[in-house]
């Protein structure tokens, strides 16, 4: 499939809408743990059966971008968003089929495996498109995009919630629910596979920076330098710390203020996570957009940094002041959002636009890593304190010093983060070959 190219004349604001229609469908993910209480109760599955197909999924997600990111880079974005759309809409058709079966192996390999693909490949679809209609501010255009797939669960968590009200939580009702979303993401999807455009390659799209000035270096080549693995484990250690916070919202603030004379009720704890969901979506286009005006590494130095000190605030002064740790963990999660939001400008910046869209994927290697060890850590610490005989606040101190830790690491590694040197580069003559195939390829 050739890329679409632009005809002259085309605004490059029609670009965002088609990410944001990929973006939007896929941030379901996050509204997985609505379905978690109905097939736990009618497949008889415990807590941590009923997640697996969310951290397959997020596993998935990083496996699938870090291969297909070459891919993408090669077939351009309308392939890449039909392939999204293909894997994600068909994950959620397989789960339909395992829900009416009661076949709970069906919901993880249809959800979790090849949903998951979808994921990956729907999550990097835009990426180097849009920094190339946006070299003059690549932070604000793909914190557009990826804002979708923090704000996805806005909408699908009341929607799911509702379908399965209307349908019923039984293996049937599920299964409809199941099917609804499948059928419903693959025409919104396609809303984006029909608009997204690239851009000409004989003439810059705007006046100012050319998306291929500076420095250019491959893929294979970006996997061989220190600041592609410094900022990987930026991103992880970033992730991580954020994660911890939204896989258990709800029972954590429950918990915080459990032996205090105003505990927080189901419904509060409800509203704590959807502002934690706003809180992700603003930050990714709120901070990314900041990153264009101070820099990605200054920004960088506020997630981490500042984050660093939201988790000590909650630690030592949280479970007495409600107010105190609502703020901290907004900041943190829109700290978590601005953190994918900001990463493709930031190796745009190192790299160069070449093959962005490759060398992002090959980082979110990271999310998968910190998908896993961010619950970990927190559930797996709350478990060993409760069973000690702990309850309340203290279930999760040591798991915040931890995070603080993490967040200094990532912070140091920023720090040390440089120009990749020019052996690494792509040379001008091959750069410029590519970019003529590529014109020869789009004609």
């Amino acid at each position: 499939m050739s890329p679409p190219v632009a005809p002259p004349g085309w605004s490059r604001w029609l670009v965002p809408p088609a990410a944001l229609s990929v973006h939007l469908s896929i941030g379901q993910a996050y509204a997985w743990s609505v379905f978690k209480p109905p097939l736990e109760s009618a497949l008889g599955l415990s807590g941590t059966q009923s997640a697996l197909p969310f951290q397959l999924g997020i596993v998935m997600l990083g496996l699938s971008a870090a291969f297909g990111g070459t891919l993408v880079e090669r077939n351009g974005p309308r392939w890449a968003m039909t392939v999204a759309l293909l894997c994600f809409s068909s994950g959620f058709l397989l789960s339909a089929l395992g829900a009416s079966l009661e076949q709970y192996w069906l919901i993880v390999l249809g959800y979790g495996f090849v949903g998951g693909i979808g994921l990956g490949i729907g999550y990097i679809s835009p990426v180097s498109t849009l920094i190339k209609w946006f070299p003059d501010r690549p932070g604000m255009a793909t914190g557009i995009a990826i804002m979708g797939f923090g704000g996805g669960a806005l909408i699908a968590s009341p929607w799911s919630a509702q379908m399965l009200e209307s349908f019923g939580s039984d293996s049937s009702g599920i299964a409809l629910a199941f099917l609804v979303h499948g059928l419903s993401y693959a025409v919104f999807m396609l809303l984006g596979v029909l608009l997204v455009r690239v851009p000409r390659t004989e003439k810059p799209v705007v006046s100012g920076p050319s998306v291929l000035a500076g420095p250019q270096v491959s893929a294979k080549q970006a996997v061989r330098t220190p600041q592609f693995w410094l900022l990987w484990i930026v991103l992880c250690m970033n992730v991580t710390a954020g994660i911890g916070i939204l896989e258990k919202a709800a029972p954590m603030i429950t918990d915080f203020f459990a032996d205090t004379s105003t505990p927080v009720s189901v419904t509060a704890a409800a509203g704590f996570v959807a502002l934690l969901s706003a809180a992700n979506m603003a930050g990714r286009i709120g901070w990314s957009s900041t990153s264009d005006l101070i820099g990605r590494k200054n920004i960088y130095r506020v997630y981490l940094g500042v984050g660093a000190l939201m988790y000590a605030l909650i630690a030592l002064f949280g479970d007495s002041s409600k107010p105190l740790f609502v703020l901290c963990a907004l900041v943190i999660l829109s700290f978590y959002g601005g953190g994918f939001a900001t990463v493709p400008a930031y190796l745009k910046d190192l790299f160069g636009a070449y093959q962005v869209g490759a060398i992002h994927g090959r980082l979110l290697t990271a999310w998968s890593t910190a998908g896993v060890l961010g619950p970990l850590i927190v559930n797996w610490i709350a478990d060993r304190q409760e069973e000690a005989g702990r309850h309340g606040a203290s279930l999760y101190g040591l798991s915040f010093v931890i995070m603080i830790g993490l967040l200094v690491v990532g912070f140091v590694a920023n720090e040390l983060v440089r120009p990749v040197a020019p052996r690494h580069h792509v040379p001008a003559p091959k750069e410029a070959a590519h970019v003529e195939r590529q014109q020869s390829e789009s004609a």
